[in-house]
């Protein structure tokens, strides 16, 4: 891993818990909920993402676990209506999820309203936060789809909306995290952490994005990183 490894430190077993293994493709079928949950288990991942659908299933297998369940809400576009994500979310916690990953209303981002914006924000934030207060709130970007002053509106937004994390991508655009985006965001959005998602398939980039100021990875291909991680990280 060279420098980035030495800098950062990181080892084999503080790696997992900066990982959400995500299971979002449209075509995911139970197998591969089930699959990604026993991989989970396994290797000690902070979290298993999936689709509202899915929470029953993932909450099941990784019940009594420290794995938590992670459910994506108004994914991918973030242009259902607030009162169906806020219900989605909170149904979602009441299922088992103690992680809630939403997708900001871009074209309010892009479109300067502010105040709809924050709207859209707190009605997820509210809804999670009734059904269960402890739950753990990311708010999706879509980072590289918006110029510098809509990322510090969105990171406005998600400070007055008090979520605990914003996140870079949702993977199903052309936006892909990268580590530039993560130092912007820890800037724009201080006190809160930061998720990296988006196309990371290697060690590498999860290595640079926790140097940039992740504090947890978003992807699907957390086997894959492990394994590779289990021939690069000293084990302690």
């Amino acid at each position: 891993m060279g420098e980035l490894g030495d800098f950062l430190k990181l080892t084999l077993k503080e790696l997992p818990s900066l990982i959400d293994y995500s299971v979002l493709r449209p075509e995911a079928t139970l197998s591969d909920v089930e699959k990604a949950c026993y991989a989970a288990l396994k290797y000690g991942f902070a979290a298993v993402c999936v689709n509202s659908f899915h929470v029953d299933l993932a909450y099941f297998l990784l019940k009594g676990s420290p794995v938590k369940v992670c459910v994506t809400v108004g994914f991918p576009l973030g242009a259902t209506l607030s009162e169906v994500k806020a219900y989605e979310a909170a149904e979602a916690v009441h299922r088992g999820a103690r992680e809630v990953d939403f997708v900001i209303n871009l074209g309010l981002i892009k479109s300067g309203c502010f105040k709809e914006a924050l709207g859209d924000a707190k009605a997820v934030v509210d809804a999670v936060r009734s059904a269960e207060p402890e739950t753990v709130i990311k708010m999706i970007i879509e980072s590289r789809l918006l110029n510098m002053e809509e990322k510090a509106l969105a990171c406005r937004v998600a400070r007055e909306a008090k979520v605990d994390y914003v996140k870079t991508c949702t993977g199903f655009t052309s936006c892909q995290a990268h580590p530039d985006d993560v130092v912007l965001l820890t800037k724009l959005a201080p006190g809160l952490k930061i998720k990296a998602s988006g196309g990371i398939r290697t060690l590498s980039q999860v290595l640079a994005l926790v140097k940039a100021g992740a504090s947890r990875i978003g992807t699907s291909s957390a086997v894959e990183i492990m394994l590779e991680a289990q021939r690069a990280l000293p084990t302690n």
